[in-house]
């Protein structure tokens, strides 16, 4: 039998509650600069610790990742090209987490 993935809602418990602090190694490019970007960025490194260290992880910065693909996720790559194995890795994490794979592009979609 496969053990069911932790709720996301309690990864966030869990990483509020840790106090921990985490690295900032692979920081999403969430195009901070934009209210609303009309297209994504393809992301230079992959997910970090901040975002996938469990318990450990940053709130804040795990939230913020699923509210921009949440809200962005399904808007073409500025550069008209597909998504690349690094921005599969960060959208692999949003679904893992409970994000809804509807909330991201074909592309970017991990079959």
């Amino acid at each position: 039998m496969n053990p069911r993935p932790a709720p996301f809602a309690l990864l966030l418990a869990l990483a509020a509650l840790s106090g921990c602090a985490v690295s900032d190694d692979g920081s999403l490019d969430a195009q901070a600069g934009a209210a609303a970007p009309t297209c994504l960025v393809h992301q230079a490194k992959a997910p970090g610790s901040r975002y996938t260290a469990s318990e450990r992880a940053d709130t804040k910065s795990v939230l913020e990742r699923m509210r921009y693909y949440t809200a962005n996720g399904t808007k073409d790559f500025c550069d008209g090209r597909p998504a690349t194995g690094t921005d599969r890795r960060w959208t692999d994490l949003y679904t893992a987490l409970g994000g809804d794979r509807a909330h991201l592009a074909a592309t970017a979609r991990t079959p």
